[in-house]
């Protein structure tokens, strides 16, 4: 198994599974506890667990229990260094892609080399 160190290691593996994902979209709406986290998946509770586990070894979820409720909530700042890396890989596409589209810009009109007819 892979050794993942670096934060952003640690929130693509957290969120590379579905089942994670669909947790931590939940929470982007509110803090839920695990029982209404778990209610809308198709795992076991102890699997539910296991996910949690991994969100938050990640940091991307907080969790804190009060009495017999175990409630979780994201992490924002776990989440804007995904949204950073991506943000940042996304203008270098898009840099490349408007050199693209110069270069077919300027290209267009000029005949194919090797055409005869």
């Amino acid at each position: 198994m892979l050794n993942y160190q670096t934060p952003l290691d640690l929130a693509f593996h957290a969120l590379g599974d579905p089942t994670r994902r669909a947790m931590v979209e939940r929470l982007s709406r509110g803090p839920a506890s695990v029982s209404e986290l778990a209610k809308p998946l198709a795992v076991s509770l102890p699997a539910v667990m296991q996910h949690l586990q991994v969100l938050e070894s990640s940091g991307l979820v907080r969790s804190e229990k009060v009495g017999r409720v175990r409630t979780c909530r994201v992490e924002p700042k776990a989440l804007s260094i995904v949204e950073e890396w991506v943000a940042r890989r996304r203008a270098s596409w898009e840099r490349q892609l408007d050199r693209l589209g110069d270069y077919l810009a300027k290209t267009k009109d000029q005949p194919e080399n090797g055409s005869d007819t």
